[in-house]
């Protein structure tokens, strides 16, 4: 993959996917941001929501599970000190559907955890990593 970033003033910058897609990020004002985009870091964790969602829906579907709707919800602690990596992260998935099983949840999420899912388990090198879910109809 190649991909770039462009300093645009202040701490904006917008970056650019390897598949052509635009994205503009900022820091927050008490280092010379505006507020106006993303957080680098928050991105980070969107990208591990994303990609382990991913993972899930699709061996959901793969389950036959009437799945309808799916979110994941992540709450993260980082070290208080330089580098400031992620120490621990949660995942909480909200899963709906019709007659969804939750033993094929919780099968899918752990095949996305221990096999598929690559930013998360690159982080997980550096942070523990918990999931959970709720399946709602």
């Amino acid at each position: 993959m190649n991909l770039s970033v462009n300093w645009v003033d202040g701490m904006l910058m917008v970056g650019k996917s390897h598949s052509g897609h635009s994205i503009t990020m900022d820091g927050p004002i008490e280092i010379g941001g505006e507020n106006l985009g993303i957080r680098p870091m928050e991105m980070l964790l969107l990208g591990v929501a994303g990609c382990t969602m991913i993972d899930v829906v699709t061996t959901l579907k793969k389950m036959r599970q009437d799945l309808s709707h799916c979110e994941t919800r992540i709450s993260a602690e980082r070290a208080n000190e330089h580098p400031k990596v992620f120490t621990d992260i949660h995942i909480h998935f909200i899963i709906k559907g019709k007659d969804i099983d939750p033993k094929k949840v919780d099968k899918a999420i752990s095949l996305s955890a221990e096999k598929y899912c690559s930013a998360s388990i690159m982080l997980g090198k550096t942070a523990k990593i918990t999931h959970d879910f709720e399946v709602l109809e």
